[in-house]
């Protein structure tokens, strides 16, 4: 009897999760509904697979369809008779919102779908022969006196589903407010559903209509002709490429074998068996397609030159090193296939490859292209409302003032109960928690399709201008389609970048895939040790710096594992405390249990990656591999809660207790094993990062100044724009302003003297920024400011930033100067009203006007660069008002260990966490008045009382301590220390 059921995937409408609508249906003893979203398929996978886990609990079938509305106008309603019937729907979707046409008030012509359309919409005598009338509780007494009597046969029942209850009502209110962007005492009625669309059991609803017994068979007869049949097992990715698996199969070992000798020695045995089990394994789950199509899109990567990281649990495969797709050694790093495939391994693998920034999109586009649109699909997220977010959305629907908004969302523990307002929002708020708001891409999610890609989902057209799907991550890998990961980074710009640089300033060419060098690199090592790593590729970030100051690393292995341990669920267990304490102390620790020490050697039995959840559960707790994975996949809170991962507990706790293990050796292992949480890395993954970060760090110790202008015309670091030209200017360069005559649009080095590219220009036009080097480099330098107006179109405004920030200081005027000039020309211009004369048709010299010579202090250049490029080019210490600078250098705090110290800092990052009770605290990172970098902590009692206030200068008061020979300061107190201000600088006077 319901043919539309909404769940809370019809985006700021519905308010059912998918479990609430199951568990509507086993309330009310419905058993079969027809799930029909809002212009979309998001929740169809969820609701079939509840159905599957829960059918001996309650049997529950499911059709599928879905309702489609124009500007919110109700049009009709689409149901799947079969599967075919679901594909059409999907693509008939797809093609309007691709093409971003309106969809059409009529159905078109299906072939396997039902059509119901809203009372008095279309009249019944043009009906097609699936097509029918819904009536709706409040129209049947309609029914007597509407031209629809005489048409009986084409009416059906149509009471739709949206929500449960009074509470979800109210939801439903609010998120058709904050979807009009209106508060919620002018939301119209006809932008709400009826009150009554909560679901009933079916013998009530067919009450409401048993004088038309007709209706009601109609419903029933749509009802038991739509049939879904989701097969989760059977192979849903792109089968083969070359005509049969056994051609793939042949194909991919003549890649493999062909790339093994450039990756081993032709006598290494043991490498050689390696490949040849992968190849059986790959066989053996029918994944040579898989590979293939890896295997394509880097060949077209590497034929445009285009710079790319495999990573992710495809870095353990040898195939894919012997092919090219990774540069990790699986067997030099002992890295476990099994994380990646395995016999017994039932979920799809993943690899993740990542490309440049400026060159993803052309991959992409590749991809498309290669094998179809209607064949592939960017995979999709669900965007949730979360804390802060929905709070806001809450406060406007309430009509809070935007003050009292900013203190609810700021402050929430202490407005909550400001009154009977602030109660409500906070009520709803948790209500609303994690709901999804709307449809977003996935990071990098490429999907492959044998059959259309509409068998199973409908797509979109988000800006980034590729069909994207409407399930999710976890959807996907539920019915066994397989992902590509085609992620972007900046990482690998800045290193293509670098190389160039290198090679245009000092004429050097780099070979950056000498990794094996990279690793015996005195320099690099050296740089590793102290954690001067600011601008390299994951391992610039204060954190990160720390942990390789503490673990003095010089070599890659220490590193790989430095690169996982960083994450958040292993550095909350404790777990890495314990590591760099084992790696100072190999010989000094008690294990949990000698197996442990045994499995992870390498890690001093400390576990690192995820691979060590495999490990573990499959050698300590005797666990199947796919229950292992199945626990591995379990680290994400989206499969914690599910049935299997609940078993696979149950089962472990049981195992260790088979094996002998006592109590509180199996509740340790477990913490660490929950400690993961979805944070931690395989190790091949954090291997291939580590190889991007040596070849960061080769660049930053060969080539400093050319690397930090990779790094600043990436954007894409850690730190803000001005602390990489700080750090270029610690390592010798000379940072000049934009120059007309030397700037390009981005950053450029000439030996070295760096020139700040016009994008770092605030309120310059980026079409000027980009034509003033274009312009320069066909018809030459520019003679002066005349000149330049001449050739570069450009306003009044727009010149006297240039003049501002200095662009023109190689004409040897000063600003005033020149800015006097920049009127003169456009008032002439004005006066004139732009009738061409003479002199610009023959270029002549400008006239120059005797103006009295002017001083200016340099520090109003400091105040123009703040203003114009948010940081001054100087060194900032010089517009600090107090000459007491404290009493200490940066450089000398091990010195100083549990002394109190005094010390001026220019505040580079902040870091905001908690402690364990939830207490906020901070992490800082500063320089001092010679540029040298240190690190503050914050406890929580020191960061109420003394927080931070923007960036600026900072007097910091605290004790000097250090953690495994990483020092730094623990604050006791600190105080925001005065700029001077324009109005200090000495006013202008005439020279003489």
């Amino acid at each position: 009897m319901y043919l539309n059921c909404h769940t809370y995937f019809s985006f700021k409408y519905g308010t059912l999760s998918v479990d609430s609508l199951f568990r509507e249906a086993y309330r009310c003893g419905v058993q079969k509904l027809v799930l029909t979203d809002i212009n979309n398929t998001c929740g169809y996978i969820e609701m079939i697979r509840i159905c599957k886990e829960r059918k001996l609990e309650y049997p529950l079938e499911i059709a599928l369809g879905i309702e489609f509305r124009r500007d919110e106008k109700p049009l009709y309603i689409a149901i799947a008779r079969n599967n075919e019937g679901f594909e059409e729907i999907n693509a008939y979707l797809s093609y309007h919102n691709n093409t971003e046409l309106p969809l059409l008030s009529r159905a078109p012509e299906f072939n396997n779908v039902y059509i119901i359309y809203p009372w008095g919409s279309q009249p019944a005598e043009i009906l097609r022969p699936y097509e029918f009338i819904g009536v709706r509780l409040q129209e049947i007494n309609k029914i007597i006196t509407s031209p629809y009597q005489e048409y009986l046969h084409k009416l059906v029942v149509h009471h739709p589903v949206t929500f449960k209850d009074k509470t979800s009502y109210n939801v439903h209110r609010l998120l058709r407010a904050i979807d009009q962007n209106t508060i919620l005492s002018k939301l119209e009625e006809e932008s709400q559903a009826n009150r009554n669309e909560v679901m009933i059991p079916p013998g009530q609803l067919k009450h409401y209509y048993e004088q038309y017994p007709q209706i009601i068979a109609n419903t029933e007869q749509i009802l038991n002709d739509c049939h879904f049949h989701l097969d989760f097992q059977s192979e849903k990715n792109k089968i083969n490429l070359n005509g049969s698996k056994v051609q793939d199969l042949a194909k991919l070992r003549d890649l493999a074998w062909r790339g093994f000798p450039e990756r081993y020695k032709a006598t290494d045995e043991e490498a050689k068996r390696r490949l040849e089990k992968e190849l059986e394994v790959i066989s053996n789950k029918g994944f040579e397609s898989y590979y293939l199509i890896t295997n394509e899109i880097v060949q077209f990567a590497k034929h445009k030159n285009f710079e790319h990281v495999g990573r992710g649990s495809g870095a353990n495969s040898i195939v894919a090193y012997c092919l090219g797709l990774t540069n990790v050694d699986p067997i030099e790093l002992d890295l476990y296939f099994e994380r990646f495939l395995n016999p017994e391994r039932s979920s799809p693998p993943d690899f993740d490859i990542d490309f440049s920034w400026k060159d993803r999109d052309e991959v992409t586009k590749f991809i498309f292209d290669q094998y179809g649109t209607k064949h592939t699909a960017l995979l999709a997220t669900h965007t949730t409302y979360k804390g802060r977010s929905i709070l806001r959305e809450l406060g406007k629907v309430f009509g809070l003032p935007k003050a009292e908004i900013d203190n609810i969302v700021e402050y929430p523990q202490q407005y909550r109960y400001q009154d009977h307002i602030t109660k409500l929002i906070f009520q709803y708020a948790e209500v609303m928690l994690k709901m999804p708001a709307n449809l977003s891409i996935h990071a990098g999610g490429v999907l492959i399709t044998e059959k259309p890609i509409y068998a199973y989902t409908a797509t979109n057209l988000p800006p980034k201008g590729f069909p994207t799907s409407h399930f999710e991550m976890h959807n996907a890998e539920d019915i066994n389609i397989y992902k590509f990961d085609i992620l972007s980074q900046r990482g690998l710009g800045h290193i293509k970048d670098a190389v160039a640089l290198a090679e245009k300033n000092q004429g050097k060419k780099v070979d950056i895939t000498q990794f094996r060098k990279f690793k015996k690199d005195t320099k690099i090592r050296k740089l590793l040790s102290k954690g001067h790593t600011m601008g390299c590729f994951y391992v610039e970030s204060p954190a990160m710096r720390m942990l390789l100051g503490k673990l003095s690393c010089q070599d890659y292995i220490t590193l790989v594992a430095a690169s996982s341990i960083i994450r958040p669920g292993v550095a909350r267990s404790g777990m890495m405390r314990a590591y760099i304490y084992r790696h100072h102390h190999p010989d000094d620790y008690e294990a949990i249990h000698p197996k442990m020490d045994e499995l992870m050697k390498e890690t001093y039995g400390v576990m690192v990656y995820q691979e060590d959840v495999i490990k573990v559960a499959h050698h300590f707790a005797k666990l199947s591999l796919a229950e292992a994975d199945v626990l591995r996949r379990g680290m994400s809170g989206k499969f914690r809660s599910r049935a299997e991962f609940k078993r696979v507990e149950q089962k472990f706790m049981e195992n260790c207790t088979v094996e002998g293990y006592p109590p509180e050796v199996t509740a340790r292992v477990w913490y660490e094993i929950e400690s993961f949480s979805g944070y931690s890395f395989s190790k091949g993954h954090s291997a291939s990062y580590a190889v991007e970060s040596y070849q960061s760090l080769y660049l930053k110790a060969h080539f400093p100044l050319e690397f930090m202008v990779g790094v600043i015309n990436n954007f894409g670091g850690f730190y803000k724009t001005e602390f990489y030209f700080h750090e270029a200017r610690m390592n010798g360069a000379k940072v000049e302003a934009p120059c007309v005559n030397m700037s390009d649009y981005t950053t450029n080095i000439y030996d070295s003297t760096i020139y700040m590219g016009f994008i770092h220009l605030k309120s310059l036009e980026s079409k000027i920024g980009a034509l003033i080097p274009e312009e320069r480099a066909i018809n030459g330098a520019y003679k002066n400011i005349d000149n330049f107006i001449r050739r570069v179109p450009i306003s009044l405004e727009q010149i006297c930033l240039l003049i501002k920030v200095g662009a023109f200081r190689f004409t040897g005027k000063s600003k005033r100067e020149l800015l006097w000039d920049a009127h003169l020309y456009f008032g002439k211009i004005q006066k004139k009203n732009y009738v061409e004369s003479t002199a610009d048709l023959f270029e002549t010299e400008p006239l120059n006007f005797e103006l009295p010579p002017l001083e200016r202090h340099p520090h109003e250049d400091a105040f123009d660069e703040l203003e114009l490029l948010g940081f001054p080019l100087c060194d900032p210490f010089l517009l600090l008002k107090t000459e007491d600078q404290g009493n200490i250098k940066a450089k000398e705090l091990m010195k100083k260990l549990n002394k109190k110290v005094e010390i001026v800092g220019y505040l580079v990052t902040t870091k905001n966490t908690a402690t364990k009770d939830g207490l906020p605290m901070h992490f800082g990172t500063f320089y001092d008045n010679e540029g040298m970098v240190f690190d503050t902590t914050h406890f929580p009692n020191v960061a109420k009382r003394f927080p931070f206030r923007g960036k600026g200068f900072y007097r910091l008061r605290g004790k000097v301590v250090e953690d495994f020979g990483y020092p730094m300061i623990e604050i006791n107190w600190m105080d925001k220390e005065p700029m001077i201000s324009p109005e200090e600088i000495p006013s202008v006077r005439l020279k003489g």
